[in-house]
């Protein structure tokens, strides 16, 4: 059952998630200047009004990408082989080739305090989500489109943003 916060979260995200994208289109389409100088501080603002472990839906509705070197590594952690690893856990994805979970939520979800059982050696993928740290904000737009309906985080980055943006 998802929590108050997901469900709020949930609710925004049905009102807005059309006009954040075709907010982050326009980004994409005609790059404010200082769009990086802009951005870093309202990213800022946002990890100290966020709090993973009160929404955790990245790992519940989403899967990570699966590098080589990721599977090497969980799969040792876990005493496993990497094919074993791959058997249980992940699939290959066709079009891609990518390595995903077999299914939501996440298998190393701990559904109880939202903490992934495999923290220490998670996937890069896991690491760097949702994201917001990367150079260069207007090359990873895309990203943002996909994430602002799955992470408070990213939702509140955009909210910020096109708040801020509409007043310059």
């Amino acid at each position: 059952m998802a929590s108050a916060l997901l469900t709020t979260f949930r609710k925004k995200v049905k009102k807005y998630r059309n006009s954040y994208r075709r907010f982050l289109t326009r980004i994409e389409k005609k790059t404010p200047r200082g769009l990086d100088k802009i951005v870093a501080p309202l990213d800022k603002e946002v990890w100290k009004e966020t709090n993973c472990l009160q929404c955790a839906n990245c790992c519940k509705t989403m899967t990570p990408t699966y590098t080589a070197s990721d599977i090497k590594r969980i799969s040792a952690h876990l005493k496993m082989t990497t094919d074993a690893f791959k058997e249980k856990w992940l699939y290959k994805e066709r079009s891609t080739g990518d390595w995903m979970n077999k299914k939501t939520p996440c298998q190393f979800l701990d559904l109880k305090t939202n903490m992934c059982n495999i923290y220490e050696v998670r996937p890069a993928d896991c690491a760097g989500f949702p994201h917001h740290t990367k150079k260069h904000f207007k090359e990873w737009v895309h990203i943002y489109k996909q994430n602002v309906e799955y992470c408070p985080a990213t939702f509140k980055l955009v909210e910020k943003m096109k708040a801020k943006m509409d007043n310059l």
